[in-house]
């Protein structure tokens, strides 16, 4: 099973980077599932331009063609967000909204950090999941910039309760993905 972790911040001198190097170092000798760092900062997808819905599943661009290949070799998904603004960074929403079939029928939770433990950007990204026939799985893990972190952001510090919370988290990502799998048939995206 390949899961990926998904880096939705893309802004310099973030906290996701060093809560998705955590959430790799705790995942990495599972024997369930290999994981792998998505990093939005890297891929570096351009606002959607695609001139036919994704959910014709008709692309065009090479880096939408690109990004809907990458997609679809995952079981599932670990989305690191923090919260900006009661909601989750616009570059995430547009890597989401890029493709569509490549999502379907697959599992995700999210890690999400914030002052308040990033909760609303949660709760804002469940509806987006659901609608890309995303299973959110319930087990979260919310990392409070006041708490988690030292210099409020400066430095990832998470509690020991945060590293049981992950691995409840990964047990339930591991299950549900596996699970999903067997209803699963992603079509290939086609050109033009």
């Amino acid at each position: 099973m390949r899961i990926a972790v998904i880096l939705g911040s893309t802004r310099t001198g973030r906290a996701g980077a060093a809560v998705a190097d955590w959430v790799l170092a705790q995942a990495q000798d599972r024997p369930g599932a290999d994981y792998t760092l998505i990093d939005l900062a890297v891929v570096d997808l351009p606002q959607i331009d695609e001139p036919i819905p994704p959910a014709a599943g008709r692309y065009s661009e090479p880096h939408t063609l690109r990004w809907a290949s990458t997609i679809a070799g995952f079981d599932g998904y670990v989305i690191v967000t923090p919260e900006y603004n009661r909601s989750f960074p616009g570059a995430l929403k547009n890597a989401l909204d890029r493709v569509y079939a490549e999502w379907n029928n697959k599992a995700a939770g999210i890690v999400s950090y914030g002052v308040d433990g990033g909760v609303r950007a949660a709760e804002a990204l469940r509806p987006v999941l659901g609608a890309l026939q995303l299973a959110d799985i319930n087990a979260e893990v919310t990392l409070n910039l006041r708490s988690d972190f030292q210099r409020f952001g400066a430095e990832f510090t998470p509690g020991e309760h945060q590293v049981k919370a992950l691995a409840t988290f990964l047990d339930q990502l591991e299950s549900w993905s596996g699970a999903l799998a067997s209803i699963r048939t992603v079509p290939v995206a086609s050109a033009g």
